[in-house]
């Protein structure tokens, strides 16, 4: 399928969204919105994907909402704003629904929604040129895609609420100092380190990766005697896979395992 906003594409069990508003900093407008909700759709089905890798085009990776949109949704009826919204939720929750990692490789200004939408992913690698902030209450607005819910988990809650407060934007070894990102990289080395992590998580056991995500996910609201019971539950399935087999195998014979998934 063709599309208008994003370009999509498979190699060696990496598959890659490219947001592709370039001149306007990959902003959301409505069609992105619905084009990415197309495509994760399909991707989360996708035998072929083992790992998804999102990205921008040009010098930024997502600016946030569109201008033009939100003046949009200020002359509708917040019921029928809050219907749109949701539209935007079901992308983020689908990148936290769906078995394969998800990186972000946040190549240039990731801020407001853009900012949320790389933090909805599983793992972030930053160019250091890249910016990140938070910016909605500079603009006399609220948080709407998720900074309340992954702000506080990521940095605690002080500095969640002086970024969220202040609505600064700080630089990727900033963010990386306080664990908003996993790793800032230089510009130069940035395609080659998200495509060397991509390519790792590829040839790792699917299945595992799949059940240990989803265990992390839904940790975040158990207590621990819950989750280690959940957790003995997968392990006792991982038990019994072809994966846990080729991985002891492959661990006593002294070579790389070759995972299938099962």
């Amino acid at each position: 399928m063709d599309y208008e906003t994003i370009i999509f594409k498979k190699e060696a069990g990496v598959g890659t969204i490219i947001l592709d508003r370039p001149d306007q900093l990959n902003s959301l407008n409505r069609a992105m919105v619905q084009e990415l909700k197309d495509i994760i759709e399909r991707i989360k089905t996708d035998k072929e994907v083992k790992v998804l890798v999102i990205t921008g085009q040009g010098k930024g990776f997502c600016s946030g909402g569109d201008i033009g949109l939100l003046e949009e949704l200020t002359s509708i009826s917040p019921a029928q704003s809050r219907l749109f919204f949701r539209e935007i939720h079901r992308i983020y929750l689908s990148l936290r629904e769906m078995d394969q990692p998800v990186i972000a490789a946040v190549n240039g200004h990731a801020v407001g929604a853009g900012c949320d939408f790389a933090l909805a992913c599983d793992i972030r690698i930053a160019s250091d040129r890249a910016k990140m902030g938070a910016i909605y209450t500079s603009l006399g607005y609220v948080p709407d895609v998720g900074a309340t819910y992954f702000f506080p988990r990521l940095v605690g809650i002080a500095k969640a609420c002086e970024l969220i407060f202040t609505g600064d934007i700080i630089d990727a070894r900033e963010a990386e100092r306080i664990g908003l990102i996993n790793k800032a990289v230089p510009h130069d080395q940035f395609e080659k380190e998200v495509k060397k992590l991509a390519l790792r998580l590829a040839k790792g056991s699917g299945l595992a990766i799949a059940m240990a995500k989803n265990a992390i996910y839904r940790g975040l609201n158990l207590d621990l005697a819950t989750e280690l019971d959940y957790e003995g539950y997968l392990a006792s399935v991982s038990l019994h896979t072809e994966d846990l087999r080729e991985g002891l195998d492959a661990f006593f014979q002294k070579r790389e395992p070759n995972f299938k998934g099962k």
